[in-house]
């Protein structure tokens, strides 16, 4: 059986400010030429499919027109929700989609699989929608479901649950943070509370096959524990990683090979640093003309209209950044620098409180309110 392992699609994401919508849609499309041409039969879709619990009218008609292109190479689809999908809007329509595409994000049906046969025997495919602890841990009462790592354990537990009662190959789909990945600083939005959120990677033992969504660039933590990573340039901070998807073959005792397809980059990604002078030589100009540029100029002091310099040589300049040349580093951070720097609302939060605080943050009763109130949003937004 051929396993087509992709993930973190998130259609509707801008990138500095720019639709990514049609360029999403050109590397999809490839994709599913790529489904065709190598007689794939189950694509594995690991989360974060929208990049938000609203997505637009647009980001449901890729979406639509994306599992239905990749219906009609024959192939079975099965799609779970990652952090930034709203488990609801993906899941509302699930029983309306035709026979073959399957979207998974009942916590509850964890250990029911989603079984497809070829000549060797079933194939038991097992979906974990994201677990964001708060929401979820009242269906299971009996465990303690405070971290991520917690949840994701209880969940990899439902799942050998449910291998055992269907004997036979399997492949388990999840979207978390595990052990051992490097991540993209400041970009996948964070499913961890401090380091405790972490899963450890023997938590995944037991199916042939794993298949990973929440890190955007390709990981291979074991044979049979993989990141597919996202199919689009969503961060500078990615622009060396490649682009594509995990060709999974099982056969009869399990995982034979792994392969991975390259996927096209419609406009690549280029840091350019020097002083602005430097950056807007013809040289550079030669190079990087169509490019996405991220210009960090090192003058000693700011330039006047960057952008506007920048974008009369560089088309696509989206980002300009000033960083003077052999300035001394320093601990102390702004405020604004400590909030650009936070990843999570406790963060933000904390970031707040040493601001108007003359440097004090949190105190442990502060930290367990605010975790609280964290959570009753979580909850409340899950129910939109």
């Amino acid at each position: 059986m051929r396993i087509l392992h992709t993930s973190d699609w998130h259609i509707g994401r801008s990138f500095h400010g720019h639709s990514t919508l049609e360029a999403l849609a050109e590397v999809l499309a490839v994709l599913v030429a790529q489904v065709r041409a190598h007689d794939v039969d189950v694509v594995v879709v690991a989360g974060d499919v929208f990049d938000s619990a609203t997505p637009a009218a647009s980001a449901y008609t890729l979406l639509t027109d994306t599992l239905v292109a990749l219906h009609d190479t024959g192939a079975r689809v099965i799609v779970t929700s990652g952090n930034h999908d709203s488990a609801a809007r993906l899941g509302f329509q699930a029983r309306l989609l035709r026979e073959g595409i399957h979207v998974l994000t009942d916590p509850q049906k964890i250990a029911t699989p989603i079984t497809v046969s070829d000549i060797h025997g079933p194939v038991h495919f097992f979906g974990i929608p994201y677990l964001e602890p708060a929401i979820v841990r009242h269906h299971w009462p009996e465990a303690t479901l405070r971290t991520q790592a917690q949840t994701m354990a209880h969940a990899m537990t439902l799942v050998n649950q449910g291998r055992a009662s269907h004997p036979g190959r399997s492949v388990a789909i999840a979207h978390c943070f595990a052990a051992g990945v490097d991540a993209t600083a400041g970009l996948e939005r964070e499913v961890r509370q401090g380091g405790l959120d972490v899963v450890p990677l023997s938590v995944f033992d037991g199916p042939d096959y794993v298949a990973l969504g929440h890190i955007h660039g390709r990981q291979q933590l074991s044979g049979s524990v993989r990141y597919a990573g996202a199919p689009l340039h969503y961060s500078f901070g990615e622009q060396h990683k490649p682009r594509g998807s995990w060709l999974i073959e099982l056969g009869a005792d399990g995982l034979s090979s792994a392969e991975w397809l390259e996927l096209p980059v419609p406009r690549r990604l280029v840091t350019l640093t020097g002083t602005l002078d430097e950056i807007l030589s013809d040289d550079n100009v030669a190079a990087h003309h169509d490019a996405w540029v991220c210009a960090v100029y090192t003058d000693a002091l700011p330039q006047t209209e960057p952008m506007r310099r920048l974008r009369a040589r560089f088309p696509n300049c989206a980002l300009v950044q000033h960083e003077p040349a052999g300035a001394e580093a320093s601990d102390e951070r702004s405020y604004a620098q400590r909030l650009r720097a936070a990843v999570t609302d406790e963060e933000r939060i904390e970031a707040f409180l040493v601001h108007v605080r003359d440097g004090q943050g949190a105190t442990a009763e502060e930290s367990a309110l605010i975790r609280e109130v964290l959570d009753d949003r979580v909850r409340a937004e899950a129910l939109v």
